[in-house]
């Protein structure tokens, strides 16, 4: 059974570019070390909703966007041995600094999931 890391994430709109760099290291990084797939998406159509929504998730700000991201693997220890390999990353060491992220962590969302449908 598949398994999937699931983020939301507020991105200040002026730093969308680096976010971007970022991203592409960390896909290259994550594919290295086994994920399957990898995958960063920019909101284009996710409204403010009346109770919930993917910006009121994240306390969306009005100079940030939202991006969703996901990354699949075997399974759940697939997905562990990917993490641990990950982590060591000398790649990734800027990425896990908080101050260097173009991005406030602590309003990022994030979470393992087990695959029930697939494509």
């Amino acid at each position: 059974m598949s398994y999937v890391d699931g983020f939301v994430i507020p991105v200040p709109k002026k730093k969308l570019q680096a976010y971007i760099k970022l991203a592409r290291l960390a896909r290259k990084v994550w594919k290295d070390h086994g994920a399957l797939d990898y995958m960063e998406c920019v909101a284009d159509d996710a409204p403010v909703g009346k109770v919930t929504s993917f910006p009121r998730s994240v306390k969306l700000k009005s100079t940030e966007t939202v991006i969703f991201s996901y990354i699949v693997y075997k399974n759940r220890k697939h997905r562990d041995a990917v993490m641990a390999k990950v982590l060591a990353d000398k790649r990734l060491a800027k990425m896990i600094d908080p101050k260097k992220m173009p991005f406030d962590g602590k309003r990022m969302i994030f979470g393992g999931f087990k695959a029930v449908v697939t494509f």
